[in-house]
């Protein structure tokens, strides 16, 4: 063990506790089941990776914990891998707990043995136990704890087993260790032990970054070329200069002599180890690998076949839609009637003049119309976290890969274009920042450009709208048919984009795909409602915000004194010459509907989609629609907002049914062709401000603003496309 560094921790106040680990570990599992609903999500400063934070009081201590981003290793291999590696340097946790695979016990101690080195506390938390146990595996793990010299905890997260035995030895080796991070020392041969003695000679003696980090642990990154460490060593150019001249001949004699670089040569002596420790009976096999049933392996050789994997995977997601639609019918028309009914009450109660418009209109018909489909959306999100949670998803990514690598582009790939709606109900924002996962620069930009062309949850309530309006035999089918077309576009537009501007060969495939499970009620419902309320939120508080304002564009300037003077002699005409009451008042409401669209195309957002209409024409799109789409950059769910106000303020039809739906079926300037040009546009035009911003930070505002261009330019040629094929043929 080397030298001690201290940092002093509070007892009996408060404490950090940093829960990490591999991917499909369980380790959100375990933070949701630890923290339930006292969580907080956000962003790292500067980063777009996502921050979990939740607060627990356990006697009388204040415990935060922080979910880090799943990672293989402390490297910078990925940002995910560098935000938590900085993490843990940086805010100096009083204790991390390291979540482990208990069936994959030597692939995921890998992490954990670069915790050691590092000299941070661990408690490692041996999860999918009850995985282990059907296994035939059992460990030792007071030997193990022995061994690792660090407490170890058995785990079910699933069920939450071991959930308190964990956090109560977690908080009380925290309050043991009171921070004290004792690096471990490894051997890593007789080829580069003498030369990390004198790697840490020098960085210890002149001080090298040894503020942050362990002198050896910096050496072993400049062994292993680690970018970030050896980016920062640059702050002092002699001392860097002269590691990596040292690193560069060790390097070079490595190759020479065994054929393998100094990192590889580390990477197999830390794994022989975890083989030595786990050797020591430490597990045991009760049921010899011939007689030990692989249920996973078996469902593989079906799900993941050549032939019929692929035509599960289809059926799975068309049958996703089935029920989606058959479910949601009820729950949303509930939700339709509730709001119109509130829409009714405030117009009987609020009297007739802005406020009333800007209540009924702006807020409730704007805001309801998005709210509307959130049991649709939430039905759609609890079968996504199905197939997530149950390990399926990454055997879809892994069938993926074959179609992926002729459009130029890599089997992870297929997680960014599934997290931005590939399984329709995605967000391209998170989408965009998976793509970090990609090591090729180049597959990494062509999957963050195409990633937006998903139907993103955003964009499903303008689907769901349309197709309810002129699909309605045909839901789960034109709804099936927009995500299979996405994947078609955005896999020729990825190979569009890699024969031209950004060319190369594609890298190599390699992913692990983990067990299935039957996820647990807890953690779907939970996974569920973290997407669903944030659909919720975005339409109290973006969509709101936007539709206020678009209410405001489609409102003023009003009309001027002598065109409502006008409106309102002919109301008095009809009043005076027409006898029938029926006929009557027929005769009002087209006046009152007239002066509505009149006065709406008078508005300063009227103006602006009436300069648009030459253009916008030739896709069968209308002044009104373009209000709607100028205000769908904002945010997609906005579309639908704007369509509530402009048909609240104007209704085309004064027979039409009270949905949304209806009144734009009603319209005549709407037909099936419209529709399709309508859905096909918004499927591919420009991604929301946020997303565009997120695509910026990930690569640079050139390809964003070229994403925003050259979507919108290929989102109205194909939209142009069909409406007028699909015009002429009807003809």
């Amino acid at each position: 063990m080397g030298a001690g560094i201290q940092w002093q921790l509070k007892e009996g106040s408060t404490a950090t506790i940093a829960l990490a680990g591999n991917p499909n570990s369980g380790k959100t599992t375990l933070f949701n089941v630890i923290t339930g609903s006292r969580q907080h999500v956000g962003n790292y400063p500067g980063i777009t990776v996502e921050r979990k934070e939740g607060t627990v009081n356990i006697n009388g201590t204040r415990v935060t914990f922080i979910d880090l981003p799943g990672t293989y290793s402390l490297s910078a291999y990925s940002e995910e891998e560098l935000v938590a590696r900085n993490f843990l340097t940086n805010e100096k946790p009083d204790i991390v707990v390291d979540i482990v695979d208990a069936t994959m016990l030597e692939r995921h101690l890998y992490l954990a043995i670069q915790f050691f080195e590092l000299g941070i506390p661990v408690v490692l938390a041996l999860n999918m136990m009850d995985d282990a146990r059907k296994q035939g595996l059992r460990i030792d793990t007071k030997k193990l704890a022995k061994v690792l010299n660090c407490p170890v905890v058995e785990t079910v997260a699933r069920s939450g087993q071991g959930k308190k035995e964990l956090i109560e030895t977690a908080v009380k080796h925290a309050l043991e260790k009171n921070q004290q991070w004792t690096p471990l020392n490894i051997s890593y041969g007789t080829e580069l032990d003498l030369v990390l003695d004198e790697l840490t000679e020098i960085i210890h003696s002149n001080h090298h970054l040894t503020d942050r980090y362990p002198a050896r642990w910096i050496a072993l990154k400049y062994l292993e070329n680690d970018t970030e460490i050896i980016r920062h060593g640059k702050i002092n150019d002699k001392i860097s200069t002269q590691l990596e001249e040292l690193v560069s001949r060790t390097k070079e004699h490595c190759i020479k002599t065994l054929n393998i670089p100094p990192e590889a040569i580390i990477a197999d002596y830390r794994y022989g180890l975890i083989n030595s420790i786990l050797k020591d009976n430490i597990v045991t096999q009760e049921k010899s690998r011939q007689e030990r049933i692989d249920i996973s392996a078996k469902i593989d050789t079906v799900f993941v076949h050549r032939f019929f994997g692929p035509i599960l995977m289809i059926a799975v997601l068309y049958s996703m839609f089935q029920v989606t639609f058959s479910l949601g019918e009820i729950p949303m028309s509930w939700l339709e009637n509730f709001f119109g009914w509130i829409s009714a009450t405030a117009t009987s109660i609020i009297p007739e003049g802005l406020l009333q418009s800007l209540i009924v209109s702006g807020i409730i018909d704007g805001v309801g119309g998005v709210m509307g489909f959130v049991p649709l959306i939430a039905i759609m999100f609890l079968m996504i976290s199905f197939l997530e949670d149950s390990g399926y998803m990454a055997r879809v990514a892994y069938m993926l890969d074959r179609v992926l690598r002729i459009f130029g582009l890599h089997g992870y790939s297929a997680m960014p274009f599934i997290i931005s709606g590939g399984i329709a109900g995605g967000c391209a924002v998170p989408g965009v920042m998976a793509t970090r996962t990609l090591r090729s620069p180049k597959e990494k930009l062509a999957t963050l450009l195409t990633a937006p062309f998903m139907p993103c949850g955003a964009k499903l309530p303008v689907f769901l709208l349309l197709i309810a309006a002129f699909f309605t035999d045909y839901k789960a089918q034109i709804m099936f048919s927009i995500t299979l077309f996405a994947w078609v576009m955005a896999l020729l537009v990825a190979k569009l984009i890699r024969s031209t501007v950004i060319k190369g060969e594609s890298t190599p495939f390699i992913m692990e795909l983990p067990p299935y499970r039957l996820p647990t009620i807890r953690g779907v419902f939970i996974h569920t409602w973290e997407r669903t309320w944030q659909y919720i939120k975005k339409a109290g508080t973006v969509i709101l915000a936007v539709s206020i304002l678009l209410w405001a564009a489609m409102t003023f300037p009003s009309l001027p004194e002598q065109q409502t003077s006008q409106f309102e002699i002919e109301r008095q005409s009809a009043l005076r010459t027409i006898g029938n009451e029926t006929d009557r008042q027929k005769a009002l409401v087209e006046i009152n509907n007239k002066e509505g669209q009149t006065a709406l195309r008078y508005s300063l957002a009227g103006k602006i989609g009436s300069t648009l209409e030459p253009i916008s024409q030739l896709a069968g799109f209308d002044w009104r629609t373009n209000i709607a789409l100028v205000g769908g950059f904002a945010a997609k769910e906005v579309i639908v907002s704007t369509f509530g106000t402009a048909y609240s303020l104007g209704d085309v039809d004064p027979e039409a049914a009270d949905t949304l739906s209806s009144r734009i079926a009603s319209d005549p300037s709407w037909n099936k062709f419209t529709a399709l040009a309508m859905i096909v546009f918004v499927l591919l035009y420009a991604p929301c401000v946020v997303t565009v911003v997120a695509m910026a930070k990930e690569s640079s505002w050139r390809w964003a603003i070229f994403a925003t261009t050259f979507n919108t330019i290929l989102g109205f040629t194909m939209a142009v496309s069909i409406y007028q094929i699909g015009t002429k043929l009807i003809l």
